[in-house]
């Protein structure tokens, strides 16, 4: 798959709520071709899993 490929599918699974699936995607994605707009979707994505993993939302 390309580049292209994974970052596609990446949003598609991020659509889902799949997080997980979604940064490997992403992640793939930026290993094949580190100029790919992957790169701002997985800082967009790692900055949502942050904001939702704060202790305050894990009591």
């Amino acid at each position: 798959m390309t580049a292209e490929e994974y970052y596609q599918q990446g949003n598609c699974f991020r659509k889902q709520g799949n997080w997980q699936e979604a940064l490997n995607h992403y992640i793939k994605a930026i290993e094949l071709d580190p100029d790919s707009p992957a790169v701002e979707a997985k800082k967009m994505l790692d900055d949502i899993l942050a904001y939702y993993c704060k202790d305050m939302y894990n009591p």
